[in-house]
């Protein structure tokens, strides 16, 4: 029967508490439908979900019920600690916060009826639902987040001094879990309290709370009270701030939900004062719900706790908490019992055991004596509690029990136990020996290749082999096991897994330096006050000096003491960088280092920070770095980034700021600041992407500006460097001032305003914003106008100093960037509300994060950004300027130089159409001319003509500079190049008018013999006709014919030019002998030179000695481009004989010591070259005076070159006068000579062209052949409509094939412009390919004309390839061009014939008729002349037009099938065409080495110039002075060394090469970088030419000049190879 009976109530029991539990349930969904989580209880919230910028938080007043969530969660991110107490609108239809006021429906009377206000019944609508409870809110998001969010989440709570959930049952099954992982990443400092040597001692503190081994405090509950437990907790440990949420909180609310049955934790910390609650840290636990239901929490509790807490509403016997409190006295553990209903004071009712009433007492005295006992029985013996135990208790589920955390942790214990009992330092240098003293050492050698002396190119061989073997020696330590392991988790884990292994693998090895750390901290700190106590004393003993030391070592090894995840990260990069840089070809399979960036991209994307410089080496791995970016270009696309720099001063809250701002995860405890910079990825959000022109905001977050660690000797530089790094790379830069210290904000600013500065002469041009943190009584508008005027004129103030050391005209900051005081100054209140480590964070500070990042966005919104690739590239700019200390002078913007390559191929392209439009317009209006139906040729029509083809180029001009992606870039080139356009435009349109004027003079000056060719041509058909007739019967055969028409033709000619003088041919040869003579040489000195024929070759003599006279005590000293040495400096001869001093050449008077050296003497460098100059400049002048002469117009006349013999003599007297040396008679000889040869074919070829238009008995030969046809037609009995055919067939012959190889040759040089490899780009393309063409074909003399003139070697490979592609590669596509525009004149002609016919048809014309019809149809494109007076007879123009097109069938066949080298014969070329278009550009030569600056523009001012191709000066015959030693350096290696040069050979001054720019004149206008790149090209030309080079100069590539044996290993292939690496880096 009892058994009956307790199985009905276990019955009933257990469906009241099924029926419990669906409620619960119900009541769990209906409160996560009301904050719209329905769905994520499953679909958990990740960090990813956070850690990107989305919509601004929403004021108070705007937020929803369905808007509570992602409020808090914005607002917690930003360490908002309001975040718990969000108002919902009043307006919220779902809510009610206070139920409306009843009011009752009386009727009102004089009299107070005093039972209305005892009337106690309201009918309110208890229906409506309250609001919900914050705390649910928080555990709701709690529940609804996965294990890393809940993690980041608990963290972000503890920074708010939040009390966090230990014990948490299950919303579904009320199992109890255990969050362990969630408290993880918690590190927790605090000071402790000693007394030692009866003085007080405290001792910092600082580790994982995890790890942290504390006393714990439980407060507990047994049954239902009136007062708060968590309100007397707060009392306890913080009475300024609500740890525990209690009743009277902002929001609370009777019903809470998700809370019941949590147990929360909070730690008190103390900060080493003497009003600390507590000496030590004390963990209290709070249990939120009534202890005697929650059975399973209180029994754990209890047993982990230290003291345990009991409040009881009342103690009586009998009542249902006095099992619980008589076991908890039993138990050995101190008990504190507080009583509700009792106002007794504090009684020990034995020992440990502790009661207490709260009745009626003063919160403060309860607070007081409890706190007293709680340190009482914590002196004594206690048990300690720490949070790892929690996985030690059975009954509840430890989230780090899961399977996947096991499996991330047990591969990150797999690398912890590797470590197990090593230092930290040992760690280092035993597993991650790449980064350690190889990369550091690795770092400085880079760094002396930017401060070269001596022999500079041995000297970097000799450095970049040290380089290389470090490499080699990084790759052979890099199999550590610790490295394995990490790389094989890493990439074999799946994406959760690896995550979970990367948090336990950066948790465990945190924990290994955290005890290391603390305690060097601690010794340092002491050490450190020991320091100030003696400097105070002004004791100068050695103890002072002792004590430095100790300081300088504890330093030291604090930097060693730091071991994490950024440590393992760096190490990849470095194995990566080292086989990177030694495996020449990527093998078939894939090598497990190749792998590292892809690994490393992937956890960028996913939100890891990534170091982009080495703070330890103060290095940026770049090879790394640029691998690790285009693996996540790979991966997303080339997005759009913003880039966000931060600098500030070490500690001053940077990386606090950027984690709250954009939820990242930089490093931020003291101790552990960010060392070097590194960057994060933070998407922008689906929901405000639309308001923005890029894809991610990329923060680069920096070290502190004057950090501890780098105190002493190379701070001020690093700064700089550092300062100069980020500003360069951010669109932005944040500058945190932290505090009102003038000194401080001094420092910082001055660093600031020197990079700032440096970027705008380098024309980059990033935004800034000044965060001024930690400033008091930030809400005083007037104080803080005052501080931005403050900052305003400390911010001028270091304008003005920067700008006298960056040589720059600035008077305020506002001249070096954009900067509104008002607008660009932030203020921000102290972190913390109050004294840490107890503080929460101050509401201000969260509201200034969320105001900062609204106006970062704003103005960020307004700038595309830049692309990832493009960022790769800034970092590559940036770092290698810097490397060379010189920053504005060594600045190449890889990106600005590429938009700027690919605007001058375009420029090439916009150049081309004008000048192709041009030829065919000049083409259609020579035609025109020659048919005499044009006398005057107008500027405006030509401007007509051009204007449509102009008027598509300047649209494509504005197109491309409006719509291309580097618009911006781009626009400062803008007016430049449409100038340039405009210029070309109308020089072209001038060229065409000239030219076309010539050929109306030449038409004009032949007239006579025009008119008198249509006599001629009458009378000599009137003759053929007449003699046809008489022979008509006779003479039969071919060979009769020529016979009979061969011996009347000398006299028809006789006859008809009687009357005309011939024109002679002309002797040049003679005529230059004796203008010679004239001018006073001899006879026997001229024909002497002749005979030499060194004439030729004068510009290309490799020495002008023999040319050179001198007075007795005359003697020359080349001090051009010397180099000086800090050792040896004197002046004297003795002195100058042992300095070895770059370029000086040997003096002209022999001496005993420098016939030793060379049988003969040479002249200095610098004359030889003034030399060179003046028989250049001489040369193109003289061209230009005899190209001006009207040659074929009038005639050749030997008073031309008597103009041009006097010019010469003139210039080389001027030259003589201003030498302190004069030249021989041979020497002006010899250069007459060359310019009469050069001369001499351009005015045969004119006067022949003369000859040939004016000469009536040149004229009648040519047409010999043409006649004779006729005679032989008229002897055969042909009509004189078959004949009149075969006339204007063969006269459309010569047109045709005249025009069509005009046209062809536009067309050629068209398709080679667009299509040929070495035609089709820019400038330096071209000299590219040229220099190839050198290369391949190992032609030293090809080479020699290139470095002495390099012009006339381009042109030649111009004409070669022009040939070759013409005549060989491409011959067939050449024949169909031909082929192509012939069909097109035998359309116009068919087209003539038929409409010519048909017109004299309809009209009854006659002969006449027809021919100017005909002729008028196709004046446009071919010339054509005729004589019909002896055709008159013919009536019938079908039979005219069916002749005419039988022969032009066979014609139209006969062109079709030319040969190409008919080309040649005409005026158009092709090669020329493309000379004109391909060398219209810059010819300025380096000032060092003599390469030629590569511009696509001729004159490209402001820019200056630049060569990617520079070269050893030795290749121009460059030697050192008093040797025969070539020089070996190149300019690029010289402008990174310390060595000086003079500028000239008369200089007395010297200027650094690092500097060579300020050396004025030809160097100012100069850009001449130092080069990381090999330079292969000219080193194989060196050594594949130095016999070649040491015969032509006479001089030996030794001693100094001696070719390192590196550059022996250099192979053709290689160095053709290199060409195309220097085209693409520039």
């Amino acid at each position: 029967m009892d058994m009956s009976g307790n199985k009905d109530k276990q019955s009933v029991r257990t469906s009241e508490e099924i029926n419990r539990m669906k409620q619960y349930q119900r009541e769990t969904e209906t409160l996560l439908d009301r904050l719209h989580l329905q769905g994520k209880h499953q679909q958990k919230f990740t960090p990813a979900d956070f850690i990107k910028i989305g919509p601004p938080v929403k004021q108070d007043q705007d937020i929803c019920e369905k808007d509570l969530v992602h409020t808090f969660l914005q607002r917690l991110m930003m360490l908002d600690y309001r975040a718990r107490y969000i108002p919902v609108r009043q307006d919220s239809p779902e809510v009610s916060h206070l139920n409306p006021v009843p009011v009752f429906d009386t009727v009102e009377t004089d009299d107070i009826d005093l039972d209305e206000l005892f009337y106690t019944s309201v009918n309110s609508d208890q229906s409506k639902q309250t609001h919900v409870h914050p705390m649910d809110v928080q555990m709701a998001v709690f529940h609804c987040s996965d294990s890393f969010f809940k993690q980041k989440m608990i963290t972000k709570l503890s920074q708010c001094q939040y009390a966090l959930p230990l014990l948490v049952p299950d919303p579904v099954t009320k199992d109890i879990n255990c969050p362990l992982w969630t408290f993880r990443q918690i590190i927790k400092t605090w000071k402790i309290t000693q007394i030692k040597d009866k003085s007080n001692t405290v001792t910092m503190k600082s580790m994982p709370i995890c790890k942290a081994e504390t006393p714990m405090v439980s407060f507990l509950r047994l049954g239902s009270l009136s007062l708060s437990k968590s309100h007397l907790m707060n009392s306890l440990i913080n009475d300024r701030h609500s740890t525990f949420f209690h009743r009277n909180c902002p929001g609370s609310t009777k019903s809470r939900h998700l809370m019941d049955g949590v147990a929360e934790i909070a730690w008190y910390c103390p900060a080493g004062k003497p009003n600390d609650a507590f000496t030590d840290c004390i963990a209290f636990c709070n249990l939120r719900a009534d202890a005697l239901l929650t059975e399973r929490q209180r029994d754990i509790l209890t047993e982990k706790s230290s003291v345990s807490v009991v409040l009881v509403p009342t103690l009586e016997r009998g009542d249902r908490s006095t099992t619980v409190i008589s076991a908890l006295l039993k138990s050995p553990k101190p008990l504190i019992i507080l009583i509700a209903d009792n106002d007794c004071g504090a009684v020990q009712v034995k020992n440990g055991k502790y009661k207490m009433g709260l009745k009626d007492r003063n919160q403060f005295d309860v607070s007081e004596e409890l706190r007293g006992i709680i340190r009482n029985i914590l002196s004594g013996p206690h048990i300690s509690f720490q949070l790892e135990t929690m996985s030690e208790v059975s009954g509840i589920r430890v989230d780090e029990d899961d399977t996947i955390c096991q499996k991330g942790k047990s591969a990150a214990m797999r690398i912890v136990n590797l470590l197990q009992g090593m230092d930290v330092s040992q760690i280092k240098d035993k597993f991650l020996s790449c980064q350690g003293q190889l990369w550091h050492e690795w770092c400085r050698i880079k760094k002396e290749l930017y401060h070269l002396k001596g022999h500079i190119e041995k000297e970097k061989c000799q450095k970049e082999q040290k380089l290389k073997q470090i490499r080699q020696d990084q790759c052979t330590a890099s199999r550590s096991e610790l490295m394995k392991l990490f790389i094989e988790s890493l990439s074999s884990l799946p994406s959760t897994d690896r995550e979970y292994f990367l948090k336990w693998t950066q948790i465990l090895t945190d924990a290994l330096s955290t005890d290391d750390f603390s305690s060097i901290l601690q010794s340092y700190d002491e050490k450190w006050s020991e320091v100030l106590a003696l400097k105070k004393k002004h004791d100068k003993s050695d103890q002072l000096k002792k004590k430095q030391t100790e300081l300088d070592q504890i330093s030291a090894k604090l930097q060693s003491a730091t071991f994490g995840l950024e440590h393992i990260f760096r190490e990849m990069g470095q194995i990566y960088e080292a086989h990177a840089s030694l495996e020449k070809q990527p093998k078939r399979e894939q090598t497990d280092w190749s792998k590292y960036p892809e690994l490393a991209a992937e956890l960028m994307i996913s939100g890891h920070p990534m170091e982009l410089m080495d703070g330890d080496a103060g290095h940026v791995p770049l090879i790394w770095v640029s691998s690790l970016l285009d693996e996540v270009i790979k991966k997303l696309g080339n997005k759009r980034v913003f880039v966000l720099s931060v600098l500030g001063v070490q500690s001053s809250g940077k990386s606090t700021i950027l984690n709250a701002m954009f939820g990242l995860q930089f490093a931020v405890s003291a101790g552990r600041c960010t060392k070097g910079a590194f960057m994060q990825l933070v998407k922008v959000s689906e929901e405000i992407k639309k308001d923005f022109q890029f894809d991610y905001v990329l923060v680069v977050d920096t070290e502190g500006l004057r950090a501890l660690e780098l105190a002493g000797n190379t701070t001020l530089h690093h700064d700089n460097e550092l300062a100069t790094f980020v500003v360069g790379l951010g669109n932005m830069t944040l500058i945190n001032i932290f505090g009102e210290n003038p000194a401080d904000m001094q420092d910082v600013l001055q660093i600031v305003v020197q990079a700032f500065m440096r970027m705008k002469k380098v024309k980059l041009s990033p935004s800034c914003v000044f965060v001024h943190q930690n400033v008091t009584d930030i809400a005083a508008a007037e104080k803080n106008m005052d501080g931005k005027r403050r900052l305003q004129e400390k911010l001028d103030q270091m304008a003005q100093l920067a700008a006298k050391e960056e040589d720059f005209d600035a008077e305020c900051f506002n001249d070096v960037i954009a900067f509104d005081v008002q607008k660009d100054v932030k203020y921000f209140a102290q972190l913390w509300d109050g004294n840490p480590p107890m503080a929460p964070p101050n509401p201000g500070y969260s509201e200034s994060i969320q105001e900062l990042k609204n106006f970062i966005l704003s103005k960020a919104s307004q700038s595309a950004g830049i692309t990832l690739s493009e960022f790769k590239g800034k970092i590559q700019d940036l770092w290698n300027a810097l490397l060379t200390e010189q920053f504005v002078f060594n600045f190449k913007n890889t990106l600005e130089i590429a938009v700027y390559r690919k605007l001058e191929a375009e420029y090439g392209n916009w150049t081309w159409a004008v000048r192709s439009n041009m030829l065919t317009i000049e083409n259609e209006l020579y035609t025109k001319i020659e048919n005499g139906k044009l006398d005057k040729v107008e500027l405006s029509y030509l401007h007509k003509e051009m204007s449509k083809t102009y008027g598509k180029i300047k649209k494509d001009m504005t197109n491309y500079f409006d719509d291309n992606a580097d618009k911006e870039m781009l626009a400062q080139w803008r007016g430049r190049f449409e100038r340039k356009i405009n210029e070309f435009h109308d020089e072209q349109v001038r060229g065409v008018k000239r030219k076309l004027d010539e050929v109306i003079q030449q038409k004009n000056a032949r007239k006579k013999l025009d008119e008198k060719k249509t006599e001629f041509e009458n009378k000599l058909l009137q003759k053929s006709k007449e003699l046809a007739h008489q022979l008509q019967d006779k003479a039969k055969g071919e060979d009769e014919l020529k016979k009979q028409f061969n011996s009347v033709w000398r006299s028809w000619v006789s006859e008809l030019t009687a009357d005309t003088k011939p024109i002679e041919d002309i002797n040049l040869k003679e005529d230059q002998s004796a203008i010679l003579h004239g001018l006073g040489f001899e006879w026997s000195l001229i024909d002497k030179s002749k005979r030499r024929g060194k004439y030729i070759k004068i510009s290309e003599a490799r020495d002008y000695f023999d040319y050179v006279t001198l007075t007795k005590h005359h003697q020359l000293c080349d001090t051009s481009q010397i180099l000086q040495d800090d050792e040896k400096k004197s002046k004297t001869t003795k002195g100058q004989r042992g300095n070895p001093l770059w370029e000086l050449r040997k003096k002209i008077e022999p001496t005993p010591q420098n016939e030793k050296h060379t049988s003969r003497s040479s002249l200095p460098y610098e004359e030889q070259r003034l030399i060179r100059s003046l028989i250049g400049n001489v040369e193109q002048q003289t061209m230009d005076i005899i190209k001006n002469k009207p040659v074929a117009t009038r005639g050749y006349s030997s008073a031309y070159l008597q103009e041009v013999a006097k010019y010469v003599k003139d210039k080389v007297t001027e030259f003589k006068s201003k030498r302190n040396y004069g030249l021989k008679k041979k020497f002006t000889v010899d250069l007459l000579l060359y310019v009469f040869d050069r001369a001499e074919s351009w005015l045969s070829e004119s006067h022949k062209k003369f000859k040939m238009n004016n000469d009536a008995l040149s004229y009648l030969e040519s047409k010999k052949m043409q006649y004779y046809n006729s005679f032989r037609s008229f002897c055969t009995g042909s009509s004189s409509v078959v004949v009149f055919g075969e006339l204007i067939c063969e006269k459309l012959k010569s047109s045709t094939v005249e025009a069509v190889c005009n046209q062809t040759a536009i067309d050629l040089a068209g398709e080679m412009k667009c299509s040929f490899p070495a035609f089709s780009g820019n400038r330096l393309n071209l000299e590219k390919h040229v220099l190839k063409s050198l290369a391949e074909k190992e032609d030293f003399d090809g080479f020699i004309t290139y470095i002495r003139h390099p012009r006339k070697q381009v042109e030649t490979f111009i004409k070669e390839e022009v040939q070759k592609y013409i005549f060989t590669e491409n011959k067939d596509r050449a024949q169909n061009i031909v082929k192509k525009n012939v069909e097109d004149i035998k359309q116009l002609v068919s087209r003539a014939l038929f409409t010519a016919t048909e017109k004299v048809k309809a009209q009854r014309g006659n002969t006449e008729m027809w021919v100017k019809e005909f002729s008028s149809l196709i004046r446009d494109k071919l010339t054509f002349t005729v004589s019909y007076q002896n055709f008159s007879d013919i009536n019938n123009s079908d039979f005219l037009k069916e002749e005419i097109e039988k022969g032009l069938e066979s014609i139209m066949k006969e062109v079709s099938s030319l040969s190409l080298e008919k080309l040649k014969e005409f005026r158009n070329q092709p090669d020329q065409i493309l000379i004109n278009q391909l060398c219209n550009c810059c010819w300025v030569t380096c000032p060092f080495c003599a390469a030629v600056c590569t511009n696509t523009l001729k004159d490209h001012s402001p820019d200056k110039h630049s060569v990617p191709f520079h070269r050893p000066s030795g290749i121009e015959g460059w030697h050192t002075r008093n040797t025969v030693e070539l020089v070996i350096d190149f300019c690029t290696s010289l402008v990174a060394s310390d060595r000086c040069f003079y500028p000239r050979h008369d200089s007395g001054e010297t200027f650094p090469y690092k500097e060579f720019q300020k050396a004025g004149g030809k160097y100012a206008t100069w850009n001449i970088t130092p080069d990381e790149s090999k330079l292969t090209y000219w080193k194989w030309f060196v050594c594949r030419f130095q016999a070649q080079l040491e015969y032509h100069y006479k001089l030996k590539f030794k001693g100094r000049g001696e070719i390192p044996s590196e550059w022996r290993q250099h192979s053709k292939q290689e160095a053709i190879k290199s060409l195309d690496e220097m085209y693409n880096l520039h």
